[in-house]
């Protein structure tokens, strides 16, 4: 009898990890985001943050950043074309890293860093099941 357990029932479910990494990663994403999303005020209290920052157009940037992550947080959730919405959190991520993170301890990036290795992780290993993804690919 092994020592250590082969935990067969998990392997053979394994793309089901994905989902979880989904679920969580994407509810962040749209509950960190929506105060942005619908409040003017506080969308502008985004900009003035990136503008003290010298981000080049800071409305702008802070439209696309908010936007970007409230959009792929939903589409992380539905499981729905995963692998691109990834590629551009990571893209965001990286930005927020290098623009409001650079200074600070690991604890002040931490959520920062997790955003953006597990969205390396669903780049990587697509939407698994369930999602639209995998019935899109099924077809």
């Amino acid at each position: 009898m092994p020592l250590v357990p082969r935990f067969e029932f998990f392997r053979r479910r394994r793309e089901y990890g994905a989902l979880f990494v989904r679920l969580v990663v994407g509810l962040i994403l749209v509950h960190q985001s929506q105060d942005n999303v619908f409040s003017h005020a506080r969308m502008l209290e985004f900009r003035d943050f990136l503008a003290a920052r010298q981000v080049p157009w800071p409305l702008v940037a802070a439209h696309v950043s908010v936007y970007a992550q409230f959009i792929c947080g939903i589409l992380y959730l539905l499981g729905l074309f995963v692998r691109p919405a990834a590629l551009l959190m990571i893209v965001n991520f990286i930005a927020a890293l290098v623009i409001a993170h650079r200074n600070q301890p690991v604890e002040g990036a931490f959520l920062a860093l997790v955003m953006l290795f597990c969205s390396l992780f669903l780049l990587f290993n697509g939407a698994g099941k369930p999602s639209i993804d995998d019935r899109i690919e099924r077809r």
